[in-house]
């Protein structure tokens, strides 16, 4: 960008700031009027949530803030390179967005809207969107070079179901063509494409079993008024073929290192899928590991007998179990909420931990406060969002 356009898009803050979230509404508006086809790209319930439009008001707004220190937000990157590569995002899409970001901007902001704003503003656009359009590339590329891996759709049977809890099913996934399946890493999840009385949808689902199996392994809660969810649940019986996108996240497992540190991971409601394939891949190898799982009661709480099993068979597992609301024959280790001090309890002295969590933004936000506050290192607290990426920090 030239020096002159980057002036006038960090110039142009303090209106983000003001309408930010405005625009983004209004874009989304605009786009999904002009572009129906980019829909299905999008969850309704988090655009009627307007977590998405919040979320694009906060990536412009950084975008702009940094326009001339770009490495401060770098570390955001590789998360929404991989969403897309997840979603299929493709170049042709870049200009339908661009185009609309740039016509809520006018319409938005009026005549302070001027034509060395817009200019400035699609330049950013147009050097963001190089950026973006050659990492996915490189995504596509890599998955489809390895063993297993394919670009694109690829056909895959139900090939059996298992009910997890009241609200929770597991769909074991085998490829119709009879191939072999990409190695994943534990944390990553599917994208599937579906169809839905003629509606297309794209929905991410965690994969919640340790690689090197030859099925993948999705467990979907059946959200209220979720489409794809129930849809799932109550469609896709055995012998049923889904179109998939290849494994995509970059909330993973990070190896133990020389220095191997207990894992800590800590989840609340389908936030425990992920954790369950880390838990898997590395139960066997005598990593300490605290499994906190978060739950209404004992009717909710998914894979309570595979992680007992596992914890029987290996000392190093330390399953907590915390009920808000446990039924009259439920055996919970506590009741209430994962407090502070209850991390403090589970934590060694020296707080040298990998913890992982994931579950509701309410409970994800009171887990990193925590987190913080017990003096666990910053860089060493992970997480995920099934949804639109919001702060964590009050």
């Amino acid at each position: 960008m030239t020096p002159q356009n980057i002036a006038i898009v960090k110039a142009t803050v303090p209106a983000l700031q003001a309408h930010g979230e405005a625009i983004t509404s209004h874009f989304y508006r605009i786009m999904f009027e002009s572009h129906p086809e980019v829909k299905a790209f999008f969850n309704e319930a988090h655009q009627a949530a307007g977590s998405q439009a919040r979320a694009l008001a906060g990536a412009v707004l950084a975008y702009a803030t940094h326009i001339d220190r770009l490495e401060e937000i770098a570390g955001a990157l590789p998360r929404i390179i991989q969403k897309h590569a997840a979603l299929g995002v493709l170049p042709e899409h870049y200009p339908i967005v661009g185009g609309c970001l740039l016509q809520a901007i006018k319409d938005v902001l009026g005549e302070a809207a001027t034509d060395e704003i817009i200019a400035a503003w699609g330049e950013a656009y147009q050097s963001l969107a190089a950026l973006l359009i050659a990492a996915e590339e490189e995504v596509y590329r890599a998955n489809a070079a390895q063993t297993g891996g394919w670009r694109g759709e690829r056909e895959f049977r139900v090939a059996r179901r298992e009910q997890e809890s009241d609200v929770i099913t597991s769909f074991y996934l085998e490829p119709t063509d009879g191939g072999p399946l990409l190695a994943f890493s534990p944390g990553q999840y599917l994208t599937l494409v579906l169809n839905i009385d003629g509606e297309p949808l794209r929905r991410n689902y965690s994969l919640s079993d340790a690689p090197g199996k030859p099925f993948y392994r999705i467990s979907v809660k059946q959200e209220e008024g979720g489409r794809a969810s129930n849809w799932l649940h109550e469609k896709a019986g055995v012998g049923t073929v889904l179109r998939v996108q290849a494994p995509c996240g970059d909330f993973v497992l990070q190896p133990a290192g020389e220095r191997v540190r207990p894992l800590v991971l800590v989840t609340g409601g389908v936030g425990i899928t992920p954790a369950m394939s880390m838990l898997e891949s590395v139960a066997h190898t005598g990593r300490p590991v605290h499994f906190i799982h978060a739950a209404r009661h004992g009717g909710a709480h998914a894979f309570r007998s595979r992680v007992d099993a596992l914890a029987a068979r290996h000392a190093n597992v330390k399953p907590l179990y915390v009920y808000d609301a446990p039924r009259e024959s439920d055996r919970p280790h506590a009741t209430g909420f994962v407090t502070r001090e209850l991390l403090a309890q589970q934590l060694p002295a020296d707080r040298d931990v990998d913890l992982y969590f994931l579950g509701p933004k309410p409970f994800m936000k009171a887990v990193y406060a925590s987190g913080l506050a017990l003096g666990v290192p910053k860089q060493q607290l992970r997480y995920e969002f099934f949804g639109p990426l919001e702060a964590l920090e009050a």
